[in-house]
């Protein structure tokens, strides 16, 4: 294998270089892809995927048809100040355990033709050579999916950026039937805790925090709604962790290398379109590639995280600053049209430049008189 000509290498086995792995082989490119991990692998996420995050991933091959998922129609606010819904302007989302959809991914990725190996170590990367158990390997283009802690992205040189926020995250699955058809998010004091049908008789209760968390229950305890469910609600899944970063970097592509995923930068969890973007940026990147022009990744990329970068920073002035909280959910909760309004600008249905002056200056306004 390795003295086999390749096009593209990709370092880090996760969704995001998976999805980079299969788009550059939907261009017909030859492809391998190096993790140290063994699949399926596993991280702390909300796991549910909105229309646009479907479609993103449909354009790389990939269905949900046949498997355990649960069904949300849209997005649920709940806080001491009120509540409010809205429907998707267009389709449904799917809640699935993160552990499937790499698996799915992993078929994909090999039905394909990418050369996958797993448990294999990338030491160095050099002049064009990645270094894998000890062995060198030529090829054209190396991506980086490396994660928040990337190390390609220190290898090529391109870790100039600023980190805006850290978070922590715990994620924890339970057997009950889903309740509810959105997906829930509750605002509490510094935290939030978000609620994802994922299969018929199972959710997944995802909280997000500045601080770090006593326990598990003793987070859910801040959360008396969503407690009074979960207390005598059976665990499926032990308590995992992880951080969430929101990280912008000055350039993502330098000579050979090129970033994608969270080694890319990242918005805060709280968007919700963390592998969103990493689908969009995998679909960019294999049409650059294709084309033998990054410059146009680069500039997808910093198209596609331009949204989620505005809305992350505008939700986390609701976990700042409680007046801000009691207010947002105070106007959302009179004018439910707007939260509708927002949701399809979080979705891509409605572009923000659409929603315009007029339309943030109308939510600043029902801020203050709210």
């Amino acid at each position: 294998m390795m003295n086999t000509g390749l096009d593209v290498f990709v370092i880090g086995g996760g969704p995001a270089g998976l999805a980079a792995a299969i788009s550059a082989a939907q261009q017909g490119l030859r492809v391998a892809l190096a993790d140290c991990a063994h699949p399926p692998i596993d991280k702390a996420c909300g796991e549910g995927l909105m229309p646009d995050s479907l479609e993103a991933l449909a354009k790389l091959g990939i269905s949900l048809e046949g498997c355990d998922t649960g069904v949300f129609r849209g997005i649920r606010f709940l806080g001491r100040e009120g509540a409010v819904e809205a429907d998707f302007p267009r389709g449904i989302g799917l809640g699935i355990r993160r552990t499937v959809l790499h698996g799915l991914m992993v078929e994909r990725a090999a039905a394909l033709g990418v050369r996958l190996l797993w448990g294999a170590r990338v030491s160095n990367v050099k002049n064009g050579e990645v270094e894998v158990n000890g062995d060198r390997l030529r090829c054209r283009w190396i991506i980086g999916a490396d994660g928040q802690s990337s190390r390609v992205r220190s290898w090529a040189g391109l870790a100039s950026g600023r980190n805006y926020e850290r978070r922590i995250g715990l994620r924890r699955h339970f057997r009950i039937r889903p309740w509810s058809e959105f997906v829930e998010i509750y605002w509490g004091e510094d935290r939030q805790a978000y609620i994802t049908p994922i299969g018929s008789q199972e959710i997944c209760v995802a909280l997000i925090s500045r601080q770090r968390f006593a326990s598990f229950d003793v987070a859910l305890e801040h959360f008396p709604q969503l407690w009074a469910r979960l207390r005598s609600a059976v665990p499926s899944t032990p308590v995992k962790g992880a951080m969430t970063v929101t990280r912008r970097l000055k350039s993502v592509v330098r000579g050979p290398f090129v970033l994608i995923g969270e080694a890319s930068g990242s918005a805060d969890a709280i968007t919700g379109e963390g592998l969103a973007v990493s689908f969009r940026q995998a679909s960019a990147l294999g049409r650059a590639l294709a084309a033998n022009d990054l410059s146009l990744y680069a500039a997808a990329h910093q198209q596609i995280t331009a949204l989620p970068h505005f809305l992350g920073r505008s939700m986390l002035l609701m976990d700042k600053h409680s007046w801000v909280r009691r207010r947002a959910l105070g106007a959302f909760a009179q004018r439910p049209g707007l939260f509708a309004r927002l949701l399809s600008v979080h979705v891509g249905e409605l572009p923000l430049r659409d929603f315009g002056i007029s339309g943030i200056l109308n939510v600043g306004w029902r801020l203050l008189t709210a």
